[in-house]
């Protein structure tokens, strides 16, 4: 009933035996025994792992001293390590270091980890990382592919400690592993160990084509010391802000000009080549003149460069509200969603009926979801008005944002003149409010009767 491989249910084991055993103890002969139960000595492999769980801590010493034939405890001996019972704890760390091997540390090397995290969990992860750094390559493999997180950071910081992986192998774990904690320390060690530029070339290539940016952005930065600088151009133009940032640094410290690259891709508003790296890229290193080259790719074929553009006028600080206001309807929601963002300081500038028109049913989605995104920003009575409209919405994410709205609105003076139409707006929101709630919101708006 219990899957050993899961450290959750040896826990879940653990806990819940001292539980039982609190209430009605499944082993009543051992409650009223003194000094120690002599029953122990008889015990199966089974009653002996509800004692090693049990709640009298001299039950517990004595069933770890008991539990060294049976491998399938070890498990519970991993977790009385950190026992808060000293004499426990020191027999249970005795035994674990007597006992474990390598294949018994792979096996367990979840469970230690996560009981690691406790209080007094030191001593198991040490016992854990000594027992593995005896361990091969080969051995190792099984947990470098892990699907426990922290099991493989851990087996990857002993593979670098060790120097078992090559740096190519360790350019390849930066970049097909999905942590990045695990991205950072696998491509720092593979550059930390080439020796000459020479060697760079079967590493770099696995860098700089992995997809996750970090792993990108040190082999980007590599090329500088590997002297390949010329090599970092096309990455001026990549998807990453941080990849960029590490082109640009490795460019202009050979001499380059990356704004200037960034104005020759731009210049030509209405082709599809244009990078939407290059965009954003222009907007990040250059100064509100770039605005100009930006204002024509808001009409550009390709989505990418359009949301890129809108991005981009928004961190040279030219978002104007009313040239802006039209890619509202855009068709691609990335472009809708970058222009809700921009206009977002603009909001209460926006016609409100213009803004409401487009939270109707007939509209896209993304559509809907920017204006009532920038209602919300103009707050008053044209928020609630368009969030009580979205109650009945067809969309579910929608409408429960709009019941949200509902339920944060709060009147201010300027909708004392509204009164009436608050009023019958929470009247139509009703079911969100207790009826001291609705009374009072009525009140504070000035809602007659």
């Amino acid at each position: 009933m219990l899957d050993a491989t899961d450290p959750g249910e040896w826990l879940a084991l653990d806990a819940g035996v001292r539980v039982v055993t609190w209430h009605s103890a499944p082993l009543p002969q051992w409650e009223h025994s003194a000094p120690l139960p002599a029953d122990l000595t008889r015990l199966g492999e089974s009653q002996l792992a509800l004692a090693l769980c049990h709640r009298d801590g001299r039950i517990r010493q004595e069933a770890v001293r008991r539990s060294a034939p049976y491998p399938g405890l070890l498990p519970l001996i991993v977790i009385r390590c950190t026992d808060w019972v000293g004499p426990v704890r020191a027999q249970a760390r005795r035994l674990l270091r007597e006992v474990l091997d390598v294949d018994a540390a792979a096996g367990l090397a979840s469970l230690i980890l996560r009981v690691g995290r406790r209080d007094r969990g030191a001593f198991g992860v040490e016992v854990l990382g000594e027992t593995l750094r005896r361990a091969a390559l080969g051995r190792l493999t099984a947990l470098l592919s892990s699907s426990d997180r922290v099991v493989r950071r851990f087996a990857y910081q002993l593979a670098i400690d060790g120097r078992l992986l090559g740096p190519v192998e360790l350019a390849r774990a930066a970049a097909q592993d999905g942590d990045a904690l695990i991205q950072d320390r696998c491509a720092t060690a593979a550059l930390t160990a080439l020796c000459d530029a020479k060697a760079y070339g079967d590493v770099l290539p696995h860098l700089l084509t992995a997809r996750n940016p970090r792993t990108r952005s040190a082999g980007v930065t590599a090329l500088r010391k590997a002297g390949r600088p010329e090599d970092a151009t096309p990455f001026l133009g990549d998807r990453s802000a941080l990849v960029r940032a590490c082109a640009r640094y490795v460019v202009r410290q050979h001499g380059g000009d990356p704004v200037a690259w960034y104005r020759e891709r731009c210049a030509t508003p209405d082709s599809r080549d244009v990078p939407p790296g290059a965009v954003i890229g222009l907007a990040e290193c250059g100064d509100r003149a770039a605005a100009g080259l930006l204002w024509p790719l808001l009409a550009n074929p390709a989505a990418g460069v359009r949301a890129r553009a809108v991005a981009g006028l928004r961190t040279l600080d030219c978002a104007h509200a009313e040239r802006l206001r039209p890619l509202l309807d855009d068709p691609a929601p990335g472009v809708v969603r970058e222009t809700a963002v921009a206009l977002l300081p603009s909001a209460r500038e926006l016609p409100a009926d213009w803004l409401l028109e487009r939270t109707g049913s007939e509209r896209a989605r993304h559509i809907r979801l920017a204006a009532f995104r920038l209602l919300v920003a103009r707050d008053g009575v044209v928020a609630l008005r368009a969030a009580v409209g979205l109650l009945e919405d067809a969309d579910v994410k929608l409408r429960a944002w709009a019941g949200q709205s509902v339920q944060r609105w709060h009147p201010s003076v300027a909708e004392r003149g509204c009164a009436v139409e608050v009023g019958e707006l929470l009247d139509r929101s009703r079911h969100l409010f207790s009826d001291h709630v609705l009374l009072r919101r009525k009140w504070q708006a000035g809602v007659p009767g």
